[in-house]
């Protein structure tokens, strides 16, 4: 039985066992297919959408009968020797209990006894695989990120670089066709809604429009050249054929180590520009280069670094991803895994290859690092410089969402931002690199205010970092501690008795934002704050660590100026996942809800650290939307993958949501779009018929309720497309 201390508490949240949940008559229901030796089930339902209230008052939300008894019934029924979760994360890891040294009145102790766990796993997330090896004793086989490949351009993208290019031939060629061409430009920028993007409203006159031809022209660069997934791994698959091309153009974009960066080698032989013409030189250059590599079966003769080094050492690596299974089937047969590094190969560290390894990632005690601290200062200087360019003054409070795993994958970017924009930064032991402590950039060297900074933390950085948090606090402590005039100190001015730093309740871990949202039992902006501060409202920091602070966590937000958070890889983007919607977007609906007013929403873009940027949360969903969620390439590449592909795609439409319902940052003009893209296309509509009505039906159904909501003042025709597609899925289910 379970100890008496998680019975209780089970007991209180479920009632007396079994349980109401997946319950037929007296027995529980575990679904499943068994296949003699092997059973493939589905993790069971956490409890949140059979408890909804729950989200708002019971962050630690005790796991269900059902829940528990599905592993024990692995173990002591079905007779289990070990057990693989399959698909970055799971609940197990995440269910209450102490971060580290589970007791078995842990719920992942509890649930998982002493079945070994084999975790094929990501290898550009670090945080969440540590999580599963600390809470679940997981043994992790990381695999490799998926397929990238270059946004490209289509549609009314495509026409208008057409137009451009005929602009440009015009302008020298034959000026008198100008004002035609303008016109057709202006007319083309205002039916793709790009004039948006850019923050226009009326068309420029004939004297300013050369610059807004090259206005428009980076912006076509910046969202041709982005990088995006072209589909999902396949475990144990190596990427081949174009697949492989595009992979090693993506990785040799910027140096790796010593290697220098293929683009960079290839632009300065050409001469080529930064601007759309020179950089699809270059690229179709890097390309030509590598295609020729992989018809020459990866051999290279001459003495270029780079491209010695993708035949020597790249390829071989991206070969070997077939050990992903072999190491699977090895722990499983009781054998070691081999340990390998961690991190975003996109970001320089192809190091982390080949996967199957068993990752590792950083010393703690050593964050931020000296490159993360370069890093994180320049987006701390991008993000005043941007505000001070829109208002004409830094801001005075700062928001900032930090995420165990990016500190991981980073050496601590984001903490070195935070240390910034307080105006303190780190000393390091020279011998070990080691961090001992922070030090106050004097006031003139800063040239401008301490920013005051408010922390939104992980529960995985919470239970990873506690030096950090203990670092952090101290440069708050310091700060507040300084004898400056409060224009020049904005802690000073607000007061440095609050806490800086809140979390998650000790054992608990999320901002409850996706269960609420899941559950659609919201209404208003007061209803998603109100989970936000719940699940959030505990302090961390020297005096002590997770004590309930609901009424200091409204004074600080209630301060915010701007709300921020910073990316690192574009392996991944806003709208492939719920954790930015749930802590961006739920820290954003919280001071609107506070302050009746919107804050200023920024991203920072780290994806290239020697070029660290910041834009606005909408230029960035803009630009999402246009390189990924809509682009033909990746629809097509979802639609290769059946079933999982249309799954991928109505979870990108639930984050696309999500993100809006609590930042309002999706543009009516996105959500028809999609419903153009994902619904009213024949051939995409076929491909959910066969491979996934239920994923059609969902997306429908929740664009449909952004129109219900006020998110989205949906056209007539967009509603009718919708309200067939629901009626036609029913009916494909009908028939299944």
């Amino acid at each position: 039985g379970l100890p008496a201390a998680l019975t209780d508490v089970v007991t209180e949240a479920w009632g007396p066992p079994p349980g109401e949940v997946y319950r037929d008559g007296n027995d529980l229901v575990f679904p499943g297919l068994d296949l003699g030796h092997v059973l493939v089930a589905v993790q069971p339902p956490r409890g949140f959408g059979e408890n909804p209230i729950a989200v708002y008052h019971s962050p630690d939300l005790a796991p269900t009968h059902h829940y528990l008894a599905f592993y024990r019934w692995l173990d002591a029924a079905w007779g289990a020797d070990a057990v693989v979760h399959v698909g970055k994360h799971g609940t197990l890891e995440w269910l209450p209990g102490k971060g580290v040294g589970l007791s078995a009145a842990c719920a992942p102790d509890a649930a998982l006894g002493d079945l070994p766990l084999v975790y094929p796993f990501v290898v550009n997330d670090p945080g969440e695989g540590t999580q599963a090896k600390r809470r679940a004793h997981a043994v992790v086989v990381d695999h490799l990120v998926p397929p990238l490949t270059r946004a490209d351009t289509y549609d009314d993208l495509a026409r208008l670089e057409g137009l451009l290019d005929e602009y440009a031939r015009v302008a020298t060629l034959d000026p008198g066709k100008l004002p035609a061409i303008r016109a057709q430009v202006w007319e083309l920028l205002v039916s793709a809604e790009i004039h948006r993007d850019l923050g226009l409203h009326d068309a420029p006159s004939e004297d300013d429009f050369d610059d807004l031809v090259l206005h428009v022209d980076g912006y076509l660069c910046e969202l041709k050249d982005a990088q995006i997934r072209g589909g999902l791994h396949v475990l144990g698959r190596p990427p081949a054929g174009d697949a492989e091309i595009d992979l090693v153009l993506a990785l040799t974009r910027l140096p790796q180590g010593a290697v220098p960066s293929l683009r960079a080698t290839v632009a300065a032989a050409l001469g080529a520009g930064d601007d759309r013409t020179g950089i699809d030189v270059v690229e179709a250059e890097c390309r030509r280069l590598v295609a020729a590599l992989a018809a020459d079966g990866w051999q290279y003769r001459g003495d270029d670094p780079t491209l010695a080094w993708i035949c020597d050492r790249l390829h071989p690596a991206l070969s070997a991803t077939t050990d992903e299974v072999t190491n699977t089937l090895g722990a499983l047969d009781g054998r070691f895994v081999p340990a390998g590094p961690s991190g975003a190969p996109s970001r320089g560290m192809a190091h982390v290859l080949p996967t199957g390894r068993n990752f590792f990632s950083v010393d703690p005690k050593a964050l931020p690092s000296r490159l993360a601290w370069d890093v994180g200062r320049a987006l701390a200087d991008r993000l005043i410089e941007r505000h001070v360019a829109e208002t004409g003054h830094p801001p005075e409070s700062v928001g900032l969402v930090v995420w165990g795993t990016s500190a991981m994958r980073t050496s601590g970017d984001d903490v070195a931002c935070a240390l910034a924009l307080l105006g303190v930064r780190p000393i390091w032991a020279e011998e070990s690199g080691r961090v001992t402590g922070v030090e106050a950039v004097p006031l003139a060297e800063l040239g401008r205010p301490r920013v005051d900074v408010t922390l939104r933390i992980s529960g995985f950085f919470r239970d990873a970092f506690p030096n950090l948090v203990h670092l952090l606090d101290d440069a708050v402590t310091l700060v507040g501690g300084l004898d400056e005039a409060p224009e020049d100190n904005y802690v000073r001015a607000h007061g440095a008795d609050d806490p800086r730093i809140f979390g998650a309740k000790p054992g608990a871990y999320g901002s409850g934002i996706l269960p609420l949202l899941e559950s659609r039992d919201w209404r208003s902006d007061d209803d998603l704050a109100a989970v936000y501060l719940a699940w959030g409202g505990f302090a961390y920091g020297r005096s002590g660590m997770g004590v309930a602070a609901p009424e200091a966590m409204r004074r600080r937000f209630a301060a915010i100026d701007v709300a921020m958070k910073n990316q690192d890889n574009r392996e991944h983007d806003i709208f492939d996942s719920d954790d930015y919607l749930q802590d961006h977007g739920g820290m954003v609906a919280t001071v609107r809800a506070l302050t009746g007013n919107q804050p200023r929403a920024f991203f920072g873009d780290s994806s290239d650290p020697s070029k660290p940027r910041v834009r606005s949360l909408a230029e960035e969903a803009a630009r999402v939307v246009r390189t990924r969620v809509v682009n033909p390439k990746w629809i097509s590449a979802m639609m290769r993958h059946g079933y999982k592909g249309a799954f991928e795609m109505a979870a990108t439409v639930d984050y696309l949501f999500g993100y809006d319902a609590t930042a309002r940052v999706v543009e009516d003009w996105m959500y028809e779009r999609v419903t153009e893209a994902y619904v009213g296309d024949p051939e995409v509509r076929k491909f959910f018929e066969r491979s996934n009505p239920w994923a059609m039906r969902s997306i429908a159904e929740r664009l449909l309720e952004a129109d219900e909501r006020g998110l989205w003042d949906a056209s007539d025709q967009a509603l009718a497309t919708l309200r067939s597609a629901v009626l036609e899925a029913e009916g494909w289910e009908e028939g299944r």
